[in-house]
């Protein structure tokens, strides 16, 4: 999936794993999404524009993230954060308005009103995974 590109990966989520976050989710996530956790449930990369670098949630931390509406952080409802830049910003479906959800990265502590377009949806997301700046 992200043949001869930089990317620090894991092992696939389970079938079941999948399912479940499906069930949990509030909508329907994307099915580039969905293959992406099938190909590394979780992993590191750079991204070629802001924010850098991709560090991503497994499905197990989607899920308690949604379980847990963003561990707390109500101010954060209407984000279904899928990870972050190892540097203080999640990156995550803005899921306020109609699909494709918009990915965007928002500030861990300044919240939702620092919520930036990274890309218009996730089929988008995917070409920057594990390019570097001078790649794109």
């Amino acid at each position: 999936m992200l043949d001869g590109r930089e990317w620090f990966g894991v092992p696939g989520a389970s079938a079941e794993a999948l399912a479940e976050l499906k069930q949990v989710s509030p909508v329907e996530l994307p099915d580039a999404y969905y293959r992406l956790l099938t190909f590394t449930n979780g992993g590191e990369g750079p991204l070629p524009v802001n924010p850098y670098n991709l560090c991503l949630d497994t499905a197990a931390e989607v899920m308690e993230g949604i379980r847990t509406r963003n561990y707390g952080r109500d101010h954060l409802v209407g984000f279904v954060i899928f990870g972050g830049n190892g540097g203080g910003e999640f990156l995550a479906f803005d899921i306020r308005k109609n699909s494709p959800w918009r990915v965007v990265m928002i500030d861990m502590i300044a919240g939702p009103e620092t919520a930036e377009q990274v890309v218009p949806d996730f089929d988008a997301f995917i070409e920057l995974i594990g390019r570097e700046a001078d790649d794109a």
